[in-house]
């Protein structure tokens, strides 16, 4: 069956890429299990397969309904391989296209993504007055590398040159559930994720700062720190949590004025849009 068949492959493809990428896989899947899990796959056809991302392209954004379409493309992809099928359904699929109401295009609209330069500094100021531990050099860090949050919580003191001002980006912190023994240091995203980004003075003075603070945590929590030389690490010697910086930043968010809907990653956007 389908759903025989699609398990097989998710085993296989557990062994081939990281545990972040198998669960985004697994989430996609059920969509497709749900349709056809009982058929033998052979009898799922072109039609079946564009009837049902159709289907799913109602309810979901276009970013998901893709993620949907790659994981069952490799699927039928692996069936071939294998000679359980000689037709790959997915072969002349076309992408239906998403058709935005004229109130969705306005409410996007409103909910621009990034902050503007003069947004930015009013934030990092009132972060410098409101903020608590970590949280400047979290989001100074943020929007003036434009490195993901993930790989934000993975950097090491290592990764860190002082003197050539550089930060070296090699890694990922996973943690699906928050718990803060948890994670997993994985992979970046992609391959060009490996970069080296040259920091400014402001931050090499907030790092600096915050290693010398360090240093006096980790002489004061000796029995229970746990050393593996993380810069963004609580008193216990773990990375900081994903959920706690959006928290942290839920926070902030209500010392300023702004209505725009604004996360961690909104950052990188705004680096970008900086740039």
């Amino acid at each position: 069956t389908f759903e025989t068949f699609a398990n097989e492959w998710l085993s296989y493809y557990a062994t081939q890429t990281k545990v972040s990428s198998v669960r985004a896989r697994k989430i996609a899947l059920k969509h497709l299990i749900s349709a056809w899990g009982h058929l033998p796959i052979r009898k799922v056809t072109k039609h079946m397969y564009q009837a049902r991302i159709n289907e799913l392209n109602k309810k979901y954004s276009r970013n998901y309904i893709d993620s949907i379409h790659t994981t069952g493309n490799m699927i039928f992809k692996h069936a071939i391989r294998l000679d359980l099928i000689q037709h790959n359904p997915t072969d002349s699929f076309v992408m239906p296209k998403k058709h935005l109401t004229v109130k969705e295009i306005e409410d996007e609209t409103l909910q621009e993504k990034f902050l503007e330069l003069d947004e930015l500094k009013n934030f990092l100021s009132l972060t410098r007055k409101h903020g608590l531990d970590l949280d400047l050099l979290t989001f100074a860090t943020l929007a003036y590398t434009g490195i993901r949050l993930g790989e934000l919580l993975a950097l090491k003191w290592s990764d860190l040159d002082f003197k050539k001002k550089t930060l070296r980006i090699t890694k990922t912190y996973y943690n699906p559930n928050n718990k803060q023994d948890g994670y997993e240091i994985l992979t970046p995203k992609t391959q060009k994720s490996i970069r080296t980004i040259m920091i400014d003075d402001m931050l090499i003075s907030l790092f600096k700062d915050h290693k010398h603070e360090q240093k006096k945590l980790i002489l004061k929590q000796r029995p229970i720190y746990k050393n593996h030389d993380f810069i963004f690490a609580e008193n216990h010697g773990h990375p900081r949590v994903m959920k706690k910086v959006m928290l942290r930043l839920q926070r902030l968010l209500k010392y300023t004025d702004t209505d725009k809907h604004i996360t961690p990653h909104s950052f990188r956007h705004t680096h970008t849009s900086l740039l």
